[in-house]
């Protein structure tokens, strides 16, 4: 019996390692390794994948925010200009009409000037021609009353009436 433990041992000088425990170990061992990757390896790797999956999702779902982010940015920036471009046009728009305004609010009042201006002309040469029609008239009557009282003699009424208007055409020029 001897022989085969001896023949079982290698390196029975030193300590020796016995095969049949070496196998039986190593069954045990490749046990543990199946157990392992079925009960554990497999599970951790599961969990493996899936956060990894996770972390590409949410790597996924990040980037697609960064890009919607800077479409919304430059959408925000171009309303942004294109509502500073329409207040700039209605600003413009304003200044231009009230500076139309102005010019026709300032044209209706010279013309309104000139035609007062006219009016008021037009009723002073009225008043005018009616003053001196009333001073011809009062100078005429004048005129023939003085005439009588002065010449006592008797004077033709066409002779009478051509005095009057001599005398009235000699006080026309001198005005």
């Amino acid at each position: 019996m001897h022989s085969y433990i001896d023949f079982m041992t290698i390196g029975a000088s030193v300590g020796g390692l016995r095969v049949g425990d070496m196998f039986v170990q190593l069954f045990f061992f490749l046990v543990l390794l199946a157990l392992l990757k079925k009960f554990a390896w497999g599970p951790l790797m599961n969990k493996m994948q899936e956060r990894e999956e996770y972390v590409a999702g949410e790597i996924e779902a990040a980037e697609k925010s960064r890009l919607e982010a800077e479409k919304a940015s430059k959408d925000a920036a171009a309303q942004l200009n294109q509502v500073r471009e329409e207040a700039q046009k209605l600003i413009e728009d304003a200044k231009a009409a009230g500076a139309k305004q102005e010019q026709d609010i300032v044209e209706a009042a010279r013309k309104e000037a000139d035609r007062l201006i006219l009016a008021a002309q037009a009723d002073i040469q009225n008043e005018k021609e009616k003053a001196l029609q009333a001073l011809q008239d009062k100078v005429a009557h004048l005129s023939v009353l003085i005439a009588s009282k002065v010449i006592e003699k008797e004077i033709s009424a066409q002779d009478q009436e051509k005095l009057i208007n001599d005398y009235i055409k000699e006080v026309g020029e001198e005005r």
